[in-house]
C-alpha cells in the first residue's frame, strides 16, 4: 500500500489530549520505530509502517511547501514544530502538532529524526487550514512538482512576511491561542 493508493474518506480521527504519537526515522525519512498510538491512528500494522517512508501518511491536502520548510530546517540541524494533516491507511485523516528533531550518534553525526506529535486545538486547526488551503491553491496552478513547491514556498514566505512572523512564530501563536 502506498499513500497515493489511499483516498481520503472525510472521516476525521483524533486522539487524547494527553497522548503522544512517536516515530523515529533514518536520515531519508524511512520509519525505524512507531509507537502503538501511531499505529492505531494511522491504521497501519507495525510491519506496514517500519521500513516505509514516513510520507506513507502524507495527505494530498497538505501543502508541499510545508514539507520543504520541514526538510530545510532539519538540514540545518534544527528542530521544527509544524501543523500537519496526515492520511491514515483506511482513508481517515488526522491533524497533529509535530515536533521533529534530528537524532545524533556519539560523534555528532545526524543519524535520523525523532518526531513527537500532539493533538492540536480546533482553533489552531481552523486557522492553519485556511493558510494551507491558500498554499495548496497556489501549488495547484503549477504543472510540475518542482514549480508547485516553489510557488507554494513563495506564497508561504509572502504570508509570513505580511504577518511579520517566521513559521515557528506562527505555529506558537496558533498553539497559544493568539490567532490573528
Amino acid at each position: 500500500m502506498r499513500a497515493t493508493e489511499v483516498r481520503p474518506t472525510g472521516v476525521e480521527r483524533t486522539f487524547g489530549e494527553n497522548e503522544m504519537i512517536v516515530t523515529k526515522t533514518d536520515q531519508r525519512g524511512v520509519i525505524t520505530y512507531a509507537n502503538e498510538l501511531f499505529l492505531r491512528i494511522s491504521a497501519l500494522r507495525e510491519d506496514e509502517a517500519v521500513g516505509r517512508p514516513h510520507n506513507v501518511i502524507r495527505h494530498p491536502d497538505m501543502p508541499r511547501a510545508v514539507f520543504k520548510l520541514l526538510w530545510d530546517v532539519l538540514a540545518e540541524r534544527r528542530e521544527i514544530f509544524a501543523y500537519v494533516l496526515n492520511l491514515a491507511a483506511d482513508g481517515a485523516h488526522y491533524w497533529v502538532l509535530a515536533h521533529v528533531t534530528p537524532s545524533y550518534d556519539s560523534s555528532g553525526r545526524v543519524i535520523g529524526y525523532h518526531s513527537n506529535r500532539r493533538r492540536p486545538s480546533p482553533a489552531a486547526i481552523s486557522a492553519v487550514s485556511e493558510l494551507y488551503t491558500r498554499l495548496r491553491t497556489v501549488e495547484a496552478r503549477e504543472n510540475h512538482t518542482k514549480a508547485a513547491v516553489e510557488a507554494g514556498w513563495q506564497a508561504l514566505q509572502n504570508e509570513l512576511r505580511e504577518r511579520g512572523q517566521q513559521y515557528d512564530e506562527l505555529v506558537w501563536s496558533l498553539t497559544n491561542g493568539a490567532l490573528r
